[in-house]
This record gives C-alpha cells, structure tokens and sequence, in this order.
C-alpha cells in the first residue's frame, strides 16, 4: 500500500459498488476527496479528503496551497480594506491546519479555532454543536476575550460543507453576541443539497448580515434509502471479521523486521510562542514563526537517518498548523519524499483495497491531557506506506506516559517504521490578565517608515520612539556634565552635525572609492557567520553604527543564498549594558543560539567587553542560556573579536555621517524617568532631515558591488578561516599607552579608529586628533572636521590606527591642554 489513489483507481469504489453511495459535481471533486464507512449513529460514510492532511498523507506543499489559495478567494471576495479587519475561526479537529492556512493566505488575519479540550480559567467566547460528528462540542477560547468582538468580517472555514447546521449553529452562537455585517464560509468542498443551500440564504436575510461561501469544490452526495443501516451492519461485518495486521497497528511479524528506533528532537521552540490558534493566533506570532522555522527544520533534518527516501510528518488532533508547517519547510530543504497527515479521534473502518481511501489503521490509546474520557486514536494509511522514518509532532499536554506505553502511538508507529523521530511542542495555555504569573507583555520592534527611513524589512527596532521628547543639549554642556559625573552621555543627545555641502561631497567621493572594498568586507564577515555561527542567524546589530552593516549583511545573504535572515537592532551602552528587554524578546521570539550581534566596527574593545559582562549577567539573572557575545563586525582594527570582514582601519563612510546614514535614527537613550524596567531603551526619528538621508543610497551603493566581489569574497572568507584569529587587543593595549603618553589617564577619552575619530569630532568636545604617518584619503574627512572645529591634527609614526581621537580629561570652559593649548569649544 503506497497511498489511498492507486493505479488511477478512486478511491471511493469499494463504497459505492456496496452501498450506492456516490459523488456528484464538479470534475475535480474525486481528485479531492474518497469514501470510507465509519462507526457513528448518525452518519455512515465518511468523506476523505486527500488534501486536508488528516486521514491521507499527502505532500505538505498541496495541503498548504489548497488553503492559502482559498485565502486569497476570500480577500478578493472582501476587498483590501474589508479583509484587513476581518477575523478567521476553523473548526476542531480536522480543519484547524486549512483554517490557519486560509488565515495565511488571507493576509494579516488574526486565527482562531474551537476546541474540544477545555482549559480551566479560560473564559469562553462561544461554543456550538456540529450535530453530525463524533464529538460534538465545540468550545471558543479565545487568550484576547475582544477577539471576536469586532464588527469586520468573520472567515469560519471547515473541510467540507454537507448541510451547513455547524456553521448556523456557530453564527447563531456568535451573532447573537457580536452582531456583525458580513460572514465568510470557507470549506474544500460544499456538498450541501439546494434545500440547505435556501436555508443558509433565509438564515443570513433574517440576521441581516451577508453570507457568502466559497469552496475549492461544490457537489452533492447521493444517498440510497437505508444506507445508515447498512453501512453499520458492513462495518460491523469487517470488524468481526479477523483483520489484518497493518489495519489494526499490530506489528508485522517475522524476525526480519526489527523495531523502529525511536529518538526524541528538540525544536527550541519559541518561548511564548502559540502551538496554533487554539486561544488565538495574531499576525506578529505568524511573524514569529516565519522567522523560527528554518533554523527547528534544519534541526529535524539533522535527525533524519541520510538514507531517508520517504518521511512522514504526522501531527497530534487538533495540532495540524505547526506540524504541516515544519513538514513544508522540510520539503524544501530536504531532497526526501515529504508527507503530513495527523492523528484523529474519528473511527473509520480500514480496509486494504485500492478502492477505499483508508487502507491501514493504526490503533493507539489517548494520550492527551485533559482527554475526554479514555478511548481510542487512530493514524491512518501510515502503515504500510513505505516510509523510512516519521516525525511525530505533539504538544506537551499529549508528552504523556500513555504516548510512551508499550502500547502508544510511538510504539505502534516503530513497529512499522524503522526510524521515529518525537518533536513536542509547548502547550500555550493563557494565564489570566490578573494573574502574577503571566508575563509583562513585550513590546514589538519599531519599522520604517513610522520609524526609520529604512524598509520595514531591512530591520525591526528593538527601541521605543522618544521622538516627541527634546533631549537635545549643546555639546559643550553635555561634555561638561558628563565628565563631571554629573550625567551619563546616554541621557541626553548631542544636536544632530549638519554637514555642510563640501563634507557631503567627501562623503559621497569616499563612498564611491570605498564601496567595492566594503562589498567585500560586508561579504566575508557574513560567509564567516553562515559557516561558523548559524546556517540562519538572526542578526542583531548594535544601534546605531551597527544597524547598516546589518542591513547590508542581510542583504547579502540574500544576494548569495537566498535566504531572508532576521535582522533587528538593539541598544548597548557603555557602563549599563545591553537593553535586557530586548534580549528577553529576542530569547521569546527566537533560539538565542542563533542570535549574532553586529557592529560596524571595534575600536580599543571596550563595548566588546561590555556586551559580554551584560550577557552574562543577563543570563543569570534570567535564568535563560544561549547567547554568543561576541560581536561579528565590518572591521576590526583593534584585534578584539574572531568574527570579522578586516582588521584593516579604513575609512567606511558611514562613520562620517549620523543619522542621515543610520535610517534617520538618533543615537540610543536610557533615562530613568523615559525608560522603564520594561520598555525598551528609547531613540529619535528625525523625521525632518529626510532632504538630507543618504542611508538607502549608502546601502544600494554597496550593494550593487556584491556581484564584481563574489569570487573574491569565497576565496577570502576560505583562507580567513583556516588563519588563527584570536583576539590579541594589540588596540587596547595602544590606548592604554597613548593614555598615558598624553596625561589622559582614562581610556575611556582616547578613541581609536577612524570611525571612532569621526564620533569624536562629530558628537564630544575633542582636544586632537592623532594621524598615522603617511594615512592618505581615508582621513580627508578627519582632517575636514578637524579643520572646521579648530582641532589640531598630529601625526605619528607608531600607530596601529589610522587615527585616534582626544577628548581632553576634565572638560572645562576655558581650560588648556597638556600642551598649553587652548581647548576648543
């Protein structure tokens, strides 16, 4: 048996040839669905789909596309402006997958399903009868109780529409709590006869509300006189009758088939992040989980044996969307024969013939909790199928002893599959608002173009908008008051340099000088990451000069494999650490094991150290583990981390700029009285100096040379990680000493490098600038500045930077140098 359609056979004859029952309707309605008999009082025959996932494993690809595509029927049906407050429900268990995809294909359509496991202290929203199943109930349990009380659009979606009493039963429910204007009917195929078609339309004209369905196809079922009775006394025939032993998910006999080995996979599911829409599914958890599959896909494919030719992903009941999902993303990464189908509560009669749609049975006992009295699961057509290995896919409510049990699922499906893989996925179940046990709910990250210049894509700012907020104070003030110990930098902002017309030539004449040379930096420091850190990192940068190298390492990650990576920025700052909220909502939205922080350059290494005492202290104090402190930046002139594009200290143009080259973001703010325990760190958008941005026109022009330095870039990235790059601080070191050489005596007013020298000018009160001897155009700007503020530039032979900058110690108005100088304000 290698699947329910065989030989061009329907699946659906061994049905009909005995009981009379047929399909009617559209041509492609037996392409979608077969025909068993199951054990029920109120209906014999049983329509199986081969596109739902649920009774047949099928390719996850076609699962998945029937839904979306549905989706989109109904976006186009509402309208842009209708759809995007419309709501989406499934009903449990068998359509909770294709009512998520169809909220998929939707667009950004919050999703909800019923259940049939109840949760306690979850208030109902709703609950209704479906007269013709198995188990009748169905509860509404929504973790947002306003979720279906808007007045937009409600989607319900099932498999199959056959008389439509479930859905009037629902919107009756609902209708009669939240009045709303418009329903949507949404179901694979829609059987219903024309009388119920008539009752629906008098139904919605006596509410006052539009119901429309739409459906991949329409029919009709022929039912002879009797055939409730006789289909019952032909399953209870069979059943009599001695079965076979893939239909009843005994063990095939004989020595020559051993146990299938069974191995448990940890997803590092995301913290926080629902196993479906049992209490709701928003579109930021989409997001969330668009984001994570990749990285708990490779860990499965990991796991698989390499021979693996066919694999099934079997998911739990009512648990359908995560595993199909995981099971698609497996198709495209694996070059397996990739099926999904999932357990189900429903007894169907198994009969081994190609003209029946369920072929095997394997029987188990429930292992959920709470179940609903004790009794029998099934998994159908698995046995016998010829798969080389199945993930099972359950939440931790089914992680029970009974799943385990000699006579459980993971037992029946070894005794019939050579490799098992178990994948469990955290049960989300909702603590009540009051409760102390619920967390503080985080914050979503800031997109342009509400905040930032940059495409929403490029980057999510892990920031609060403190734009509204004057923070601005006159550079000598803040120097003055940070010296003094009288205020932190961070706690106030520097008045935004505008950069007069010859300093943004020399930006753009550096920019179209260097943009080759940073193309293959920016390539080589990504290549390291994909191989070294993870195959999908998410890439975290260190707002502000981080955040561009970001976007562009994103950018070609795109360019050379394809892939999409997470990019979002953070704020760090020097003496209090990392924003801890943001590194909570990173740890809940994603494997802190796959976080790399991004900077555009390092200096003497002093935020290097900084950012590996806050993850430290992070980590303790939250209890979580994972993250890698050690920041991959552009450049690494100072010797201070492995993870690299050079060491060389060359100009990158956007160190001569603020934030008219860093999306038209401010430098980063934590003030006590703006900056909760948690909010995140806050950050202004210049909104008003967009005449001046040149932050897209700066990525495009590196961009646009990835493709003349991609053979190089392989050659580089090869040989740099065959060398030993192990930090020696040869920088700290060279600060230390010219600290002391020049009666400094704090390291924290020498700045090293070129993009350092530049903030210097820029943002702080300098006292000079050291030149290495012989620099050329890469300090045309340094030397510009210097210029312009009256600084005196010194040359010097032994200097492992390009240039340094010097903020002389205790700041005053008036005061003179070490040298005798004035120092200029």
């Amino acid at each position: 048996m290698n699947n329910a359609v065989n030989d061009g056979v329907w699946s659906g004859t061994w049905v009909t040839e005995r009981l009379g029952v047929e399909l009617q309707g559209d041509d492609g309605l037996r392409t979608l669905l077969g025909l068993a008999l199951r054990r029920n009082p109120k209906r014999a025959h049983l329509l199986v789909s081969h596109v739902l996932g649920k009774h047949v494993p099928q390719s996850p690809s076609v699962v998945y596309g029937h839904g979306v595509r549905l989706g989109r029927r109904v976006r186009a049906l509402l309208g842009d402006t209708e759809a995007a407050s419309a709501v989406v429900l499934g009903y449990a268990e068998t359509a909770t997958g294709l009512g998520h995809a169809v909220a998929d294909g939707l667009g950004l359509a919050p999703y909800l399903h019923s259940t049939r496991r109840p949760v306690a202290g979850v208030t109902r929203a709703g609950g209704f009868e479906e007269s013709h199943s198995h188990a009748t109930s169905h509860l509404l349990l929504p973790e947002d109780p306003a979720l279906l009380a808007g007045s937009g659009p409600l989607v319900l979606v099932d498999d199959e529409f056959s008389t439509g009493n479930t859905v009037l039963n629902t919107i009756r429910d609902l209708h009669a709590r939240h009045p709303r204007r418009r329903y949507a009917v949404v179901a694979l195929v829609d059987m219903r006869s024309p009388e119920d078609t008539a009752r629906l339309q008098r139904f919605a004209d006596g509410i006052g509300a539009r119901v429309d369905v739409i459906a991949a196809a329409t029919g009709t079922v022929r039912l002879p006189e009797g055939v409730l009775e006789k289909g019952q006394e032909l399953v209870a025939r069979h059943e009599s009758a001695e079965p076979a032993p893939t239909a009843t998910g005994a063990p095939p006999t004989g020595p020559s088939v051993p146990r299938g080995r069974i191995r448990r996979v940890d997803l590092h599911w995301p913290r926080g992040l629902p196993d479906g829409g049992r209490h709701g599914f928003t579109p930021a958890h989409r997001t969330r989980l668009e984001a994570a599959l990749p990285a708990m896909t490779a860990r499965l494919a990991e796991h698989l044996p390499a021979d693996a030719r066919r694999v099934l992903v079997l998911g739990f009941e009512e648990l359908m969307y995560a595993p199909l999902r995981l099971a698609r993303e497996l198709e495209q990464l694996t070059d397996a024969d990739v099926r999904f189908s999932t357990t189900t509560r429903s007894p169907v009669l198994a009969v081994d013939d190609p003209g029946y749609a369920i072929r095997t049975r394997l029987v188990f006992p429930a292992h959920d909790e709470p179940a609903d009295g004790p009794g029998e699961r099934y998994a159908y057509n698995v046995a016998g199928a010829g798969f080389d290995a199945v993930v099972a896919v359950v939440d931790t409510a089914a992680d029970t002893p009974a799943l385990h049990a000699p006579d459980g699922l993971l037992a029946r499906l070894a005794d019939h599959i050579p490799h098992v893989l178990l994948a469990v996925v955290p049960s989300h179940v909702p603590q009540p608002p009051s409760s102390p046990e619920r967390p503080a709910m985080l914050p979503e990250p800031l997109r342009g173009p509400a905040f930032s210049s940059y495409a929403p894509e490029e980057v999510g700012w892990l920031l609060q908008d403190l734009s509204d907020v004057t923070l601005e104070a006159p550079t000598e003030e803040r120097e003055e008051a940070i010296q003094s110990g009288g205020a932190h930098y961070a706690e106030s902002l520097p008045v935004e340099y505008q950069p007069s017309e010859q300093y943004q030539e020399l930006f753009q004449t550096a920019l179209d000088a260097s943009a080759g040379r940073l193309a293959q930096a920016v390539g080589v420091v990504t290549e390291t990451v994909l191989t070294e850190r993870s195959p999908r990192p998410v890439l975290v940068s260190l707002a502000r000069a981080g955040t561009p190298v970001g976007v562009l390492m994103r950018r070609w990650a795109r360019f050379r494999h394809g892939l999409d990576l997470p990019h979002y920025a953070v704020s760090i700052v020097r003496g209090r650490g990392i924003d801890a909220t943001a590194l909570r909502w990173l740890a809940a939205h994603h494997d802190p094991r796959d976080v790399v922080f991004v900077d555009g350059w390092t200096g003497k290494g002093a935020i290097t150290r900084e950012l590996a005492e806050a993850i430290e202290e992070f980590e303790t104090t939250e209890g979580t583990s994972g993250f890698d402190p050690e920041i991959a930046v552009l450049a690494d002139p100072g010797s201070c981390v492995r993870t690299y594009g050079t060491r060389e200290d060359f100009l990158i143009p956007s160190a001569c700029l603020n934030s008219t080259v860093s999306g038209l973001i401010s430098r980063t703010v934590l003030r006590a009285d703006l900056v909760g325990p948690d909010d995140f760190h806050g950050a202004k958008f210049y909104r008003e100096l967009a005449g001046a941005d040149v932050s897209t026109a700066f990525l495009d022009a590196v961009s646009a040379r990835f493709p003349e330095v991609a053979d190089t870039v392989d050659a580089a990235a090869k040989e740099l990680m065959t060398e030993d790059r192990t930090p020696t601080w040869e920088g700290w070191r060279a600060v230390e000493r010219i600290s002391e050489e020049y009666g400094i005596h704090d390291v924290n007013l020498v700045k090293p490098g070129v993009g350092e020298t530049t903030r210097v000018l820029l943002r702080r009160v300098p006292w000079k600038i050291l030149a290495r001897a012989g620099a050329g155009a890469d300090l045309d700007h340094v030397r510009l500045l210097a210029r312009q503020r009256g600084v005196p530039v010194e040359e010097v032979g032994d200097l492992p930077y390009s240039c340094v900058g010097l903020i002389h110690p205790k700041y005053t108005r008036g005061a003179t140098g070490a040298d005798g100088k004035a120092v200029n304000v």
